[in-house]
């Protein structure tokens, strides 16, 4: 019997001491405190605008490998319209940079180089936005991270000097601050940082198909010259 009470008392304190130390997220969340906010705030639009930059990009990468082999069968044999047409159908960078050439036809061939250029670098242009913010994000979401870490130690001294004495439990509060927001901000960083940097290496790989495909184009109007 003896040893059931034991048994049973032992086990009320872990059950209520687990109780007291099971920390959920939204609990966390709330110890950080008020500077949480924006960093839960800057998480929220990194995560949207990684998303949305990775569905445009991978939208605009996505070019089927017999396009520019049609493009250039029209072209040898003078259908130039079918071409044209081809190439209005066809939402990619690639095929509205073949259109801007196709338009210019007839004109000098460096004027025709010119405005392929000047739009492959538009479309590069367009597949960036809101990447500025990505980045602007990756370096502000740990700094507000440093941010709630001296709001926390500002609340440990400041707990300390109304107490008048040092205990875990009056520094706990200041702690529980200091370390939830330097890891919030932290992690929000590191996510807008690796987001940023792997979508400028699919716009990169967008931009060599872009310059890949101006070259081919332009050495396919200079063919029937040879």
């Amino acid at each position: 019997m003896l040893l059931q009470i034991a048994y049973d008392s032992t086990a009320q304190v872990a059950n209520a001491t687990a109780s007291q130390d099971s920390l959920s997220l939204l609990s966390l969340i709330m110890k950080g405190g008020w500077i949480m906010v924006p960093i839960l705030a800057l998480s929220v639009v990194a995560v949207f605008l990684i998303i949305e930059r990775f569905i445009v990009i991978k939208q605009a990468s996505n070019v089927d490998p017999n396009f520019m082999r049609n493009i250039k069968e029209f072209l040898l044999a003078g259908k130039m319209d079918s071409a044209l047409a081809m190439c209005k159908s066809t939402n990619t960078p690639i095929a509205r940079l073949l259109e801007k050439g196709l338009k210019r036809l007839g004109k000098p061939i460096k004027e025709i180089e010119s405005a392929v250029e000047n739009t492959g670098k538009l479309e590069i242009y367009k597949l960036e936005r809101n990447l500025g913010y990505i980045g602007i994000i990756a370096a502000i979401a740990p700094m507000f991270g440093f941010v709630g870490t001296i709001s926390g130690v500002i609340k440990i001294f400041y707990n300390i000097s109304l107490a008048d004495n040092i205990s875990i439990g009056i520094i706990a509060g200041g702690l529980y601050e200091k370390m939830i927001t330097t890891a919030a901000g932290l992690i929000v960083g590191i996510i807008a940082h690796i987001g940023f940097h792997f979508l400028n290496t699919m716009i990169d790989r967008v931009s060599f198909q872009l310059e890949t495909t101006a070259v081919d184009f332009i050495d396919i109007l200079q063919e029937p010259a040879k």
